[in-house]
């Protein structure tokens, strides 16, 4: 209100804004010096002056003084105040120029400015309200009253007619502001729920943006550190084959340079059987005896052992089969290995539980990899996948081998396994046909099928333990992660339909590590 009061002292009566270059008359009065000047213009014309404000005659044009101390205030005051917003909503009553109104009053129908505001009428039927550019909006379209009541059956804005002689008779209602400040309340509450909501859920996409991140950087790492082992095993693959290669070629020359070397002995050989054979014929066409029985070299014993020798091929060595068989056995070793590893690395893919089938007990991490039992119950969305026990599932699999480790160091009841996705919200895991599971409940552990219990052969020291699944086989293996692994069972059947990794908790927290 002071500033309100200092506004209306500081106010040019003619302009009715804060003084601009103010200037004093003989008579006391200030005027912006701009707007004293258009006034006693016009007076020139009758040739008598006179104050706007108390109508003091002068003579001839007063002399106009300096408000030296006035101006300063008015320059210190527009400093201080803020500067308004121009809503569009000017004053109903200052028609010589637009004045930004700051109130409305909804029993006139009008906006007012600061000054008219002073002096309009501080009777109860005159409510004021924010500036708005339809304060009739703000009277009930039946009775033309100014709405002050809010009807919480029908939830409308009504009058006090509406209540005594209308509609709304014997309805509960309260005053306006009232109801606004519990609906205030109720929005507040709503804000704050949808507030810790967008914080959990930009938690959750910080989270797996960090999780996504370094996955990209753990996939370069792994893409890198195989292509330099595919690169080494490729030169080593080429230094192979060409060892080999090398090898049979050397072979062969040492094969072929014995058989050369065996049939110029036979060359020779069959030179020398030729001549033998040139003179045997020749004596045989002779007719002279003398000549006949004269010749020696016939008669040497050796003239009939001339054949080849029969031993040969002792001389050569045996080529068999180039090491044909030894290379191609591993070769084909290789190459079975080499198709066995996409198989492999299906057991390195990880898993996130899935929120919706969580129960209204269980409470999921920000990452998806932790379920803990939460001591609150949680209004979570009613679904048909959702889990009336406390329990959680993810994902599902129908084909491949897969595995999953899991660290259950937080918990000393619980059940982790697989289950159909037809296996009934409101059992637990293990106790129906419908799924396999490894329970602990304190330092007991055992397997459970269709309610059926296998005890372990010995109780696990360790806290963390591996899931194996190979679908196409049908078996589900459990292992728990010591030094060295050890299996704790194996479960054998047909499967029928898709796969869930599934976590029931009674205490404590359990976490998907892979």
């Amino acid at each position: 209100m002071a500033s309100a009061d200092l506004r209306d002292d500081l106010s040019c009566s003619i302009c009715l804004n804060i003084y601009t270059d103010p200037v004093t008359l003989r008579c006391g009065h200030n005027f912006c010096r701009e707007c004293i000047d258009r006034v006693l213009d016009t007076q020139k014309a009758s040739g008598l002056y006179t104050c706007p404000e108390c109508r003091e005659e002068f003579q001839e044009r007063p002399v106009l003084y300096n408000a030296r101390v006035l101006r300063n205030i008015a320059e210190k005051f527009l400093i201080s105040q803020p500067v308004l917003e121009d809503t569009g909503i000017y004053c109903t009553y200052c028609l010589d120029s637009p004045v930004p109104a700051i109130k409305s009053c909804l029993h006139c129908e009008s906006s007012l400015c600061g000054r008219h505001l002073r002096i309009h009428a501080k009777s109860p039927e005159h409510v004021l309200s924010d500036p708005t550019n339809s304060p009739g909006n703000r009277k009930c379209s039946i009775h033309k009253k100014i709405v002050e009541y809010y009807c919480t059956k029908e939830r409308v804005c009504i009058c006090v007619y509406c209540i005594a002689e209308g509609e709304h008779k014997g309805h509960q209602v309260e005053k306006l502001d009232e109801a606004s400040k519990k609906k205030m309340k109720k929005l507040r509450k709503n804000l704050e729920m949808i507030t810790s909501s967008k914080a959990r859920a930009e938690k959750q996409v910080q989270s797996l943006q960090k999780r996504k991140t370094d996955v990209q950087k753990k996939a370069a790492g792994v893409i890198e550190r195989v292509t330099v082992l595919f690169r080494d095993i490729r030169r080593e693959l080429e230094e192979l084959e060409k060892r080999v290669l090398s090898e049979i070629s050397r072979q062969e020359e040492k094969i072929s340079q014995s058989v050369s070397k065996v049939i110029q002995q036979l060359e020779i050989q069959k030179d020398k059987l030729s001549r033998k054979i040139s003179h045997i014929e020749e004596l045989c066409n002779t007719t002279d005896p003398m000549t006949i029985l004269k010749d020696q070299n016939s008669d040497k014993e050796d003239i009939c052992q001339t054949e080849p020798e029969d031993n040969m091929d002792t001389q050569i060595p045996s080529e068999g089969d180039f090491y044909e068989n030894s290379i191609t056995d591993g070769l084909h070793k290789l190459s079975d290995f080499i198709k066995d590893i996409p198989l492999s690395i299906q057991k390195l893919e990880g898993v996130l539980l899935d929120e919706e089938t969580a129960s209204n007990n269980i409470k999921i991490s920000g990452d998806l990899k932790t379920a803990s039992l939460s001591a609150a119950t949680i209004n979570c969305l009613e679904t048909p996948k959702r889990f009336k026990q406390c329990q959680v599932q993810c994902r599902s699999f129908s084909s491949g081998r897969h595995s999953w480790e899991v660290d259950t160091s937080n918990s000393t009841i619980w059940r982790v396994g697989l289950c159909y996705p037809s296996m009934d919200r409101k059992s637990y895991i293990g106790d129906n046909k419908y799924s396999w599971c490894l329970r602990r409940c304190y330092n007991e552990y055992n397997m459970i099928h269709n309610s059926t219990t296998i005890s372990c052969v010995y109780n696990p020291t360790s806290h963390k333990f591996r899931i194996y699944l190979d679908y196409e086989v049908g078996r589900i293996s459990f292992y728990e992660l010591c030094d060295p692994i050890r299996h704790l069972h194996t479960l054998t059947t047909t499967f029928t339909e898709p796969l869930h990794l599934v976590i029931a908790l009674w205490n404590g927290s359990m976490t998907i590590t892979n």
